[in-house]
């Protein structure tokens, strides 16, 4: 596997990276209505506490403008809008149609549909870039990381949140537990969809075959970002962050 991908090729699911793209967004399209009820009971309601106090250390003010890539529904975006004080210096890019459709429901921000390796931005257009559990969804590490350094002003700061799944130990045990096997069966048996039980399905097989810190480090710093840091939380969550040099 390249270094520059963020884990190997699933061929259950798609065949190449073209392949992979397009099985994203159909799948995503599907699952979006039940994108946030899965979100709530599955993370028993932390997730948005979590993402404020994360922006929030990472230095993320208002009056500053924002771009979330691979926004989904919207949850990151929303806790930089509590810390912001409105959404109106939010861009929210995101690929699926179906997740922007649920997003405006909640969010009345920019919605620009496109991927986070080719973003259909201007350069220098923003003070901060987040990105939520996303990770795994770019075709190319690196590729993507540049195009994070080019739509950020000088002095711009990326924050990319994530989970890693321990090496070993009880915490690799119960997450194995929960996102494999828990966390799809109880989604089948409340939604009842097909399409909603594949993305938590895909979800545990792309953390399990996600890359080390390391490399993502290191694909950071071959794009350019300065300050590069991974803080690990709770022996699981990852937050990646970097300055785009002035």
């Amino acid at each position: 596997m390249s270094a520059r991908k963020p884990h190997a090729q699933i061929e259950k699911y798609y065949g190449d990276e073209a392949g992979k793209q397009q099985y994203l967004r159909s799948l995503f399209d599907l699952a979006a209505p039940y994108y946030e009820g899965i979100a709530k009971w599955g993370w028993l309601g932390t997730g948005g506490r979590y993402r404020v106090w994360a922006l929030k250390r990472a230095g993320l003010k208002p009056g500053m403008r924002l771009l979330d890539v691979a926004a989904g529904t919207g949850p990151t975006a929303r806790a930089a809008a509590e810390i912001l004080g409105s959404a109106d210096g939010i861009t929210c890019l995101e690929p699926s149609a179906g997740m922007i459709a649920e997003a405006r429901k909640t969010l009345s921000c920019t919605f620009v549909q496109a991927g986070a390796d080719d973003m259909p931005l201007p350069s220098g257009e923003f003070d901060f870039l987040s990105m939520g559990f996303a990770l795994r969804h770019v075709e190319d590490l690196r590729g993507a990381f540049s195009e994070f350094i080019r739509v950020l002003k000088p002095g711009g700061k990326a924050l990319i949140l994530d989970e890693t799944v321990p090496k070993r130990g009880l915490r690799r045990f119960f997450m194995k537990l929960y996102f494999k096997h828990v966390l799809p069966a109880f989604t089948r048996m409340f939604t009842r969809s097909r399409p909603a039980q594949e993305m938590m399905d895909y979800y545990w097989e792309t953390l399990e075959r996600m890359v080390e810190p390391e490399v993502v480090l290191q694909a950071m710093r071959e794009a350019g970002f300065t300050e590069v840091r991974h803080h690990l939380i709770a022996g699981m969550f990852s937050e990646y962050s970097g300055i785009k040099a002035s």
